[in-house]
């Protein structure tokens, strides 16, 4: 069975109303107008398993934990794990960085697949990367159903996603919305929260 191609998975995310227009800030601090809350549509399990199968036949390779970062890949990563008949497992920040918890931990030479929703500037990422590496772990890639990123990504694995979807984001310091003082809004649970 073939999957959908790249304008399918955009014209799901529209579908569901997961790009969201607006002014918000990204947990990398940078503003950008558009938003993508991928959990409105992993929110149907059937769906999130159909996007979970796609993204693991782009890592044919045998895996030995999924790994993703608390909240937006979890529901994801734990998908990709029961198509790689593997465990799974997430990070949460601890401080400014990405940590685990829970009693959840690496063994040296375990294969690693990370697992995220939206990649935009790799930051919290690579903060995967590096923390699996303490560990003695190996990477295989970073699977994603979105990239949203403008210039490379600071990883070293490699990145196989679903669908870009490039993304203007500015410092808040340079941002044209912040000078013409455009409320930011921040997603929330309940919707949208004008900050």
């Amino acid at each position: 069975m073939k999957g959908p191609d790249e304008s399918e998975i955009l014209s799901l995310l529209a579908e569901h109303g997961a790009v969201v227009d607006g002014h918000f800030v990204l947990p990398s601090g940078l503003h950008s107008r558009t938003y993508v809350e991928l959990a409105v549509v992993l929110q149907y399990p059937h769906i999130a398993q159909k996007l979970a199968k796609m993204l693991a036949s782009k890592f044919p390779q045998e895996v030995d934990v999924v790994v993703s970062p608390a909240m937006g890949g979890v529901v994801l990563g734990q998908e990709m794990a029961r198509v790689k008949k593997c465990r799974a497992i997430f990070t949460e920040r601890v401080g400014a960085a990405q940590g685990f918890r829970r009693e959840f931990k690496l063994s040296r030479g375990e294969r690693v697949l990370i697992v995220e929703d939206v990649i935009t500037t790799g930051h919290s990422t690579s903060q995967l990367v590096s923390l699996a590496d303490v560990y003695g772990a190996k990477v295989v890639g970073v699977a994603a159903v979105l990239d949203r990123s403008t210039s490379p990504l600071p990883l070293r694995v490699p990145i196989r996603t679903l669908a870009i979807y490039p993304a203007e984001v500015v410092p808040a310091d340079g941002c044209p919305q912040c000078k013409a003082r455009v409320p930011l809004t921040k997603p929330s649970k309940g919707g949208e929260e004008t900050l």
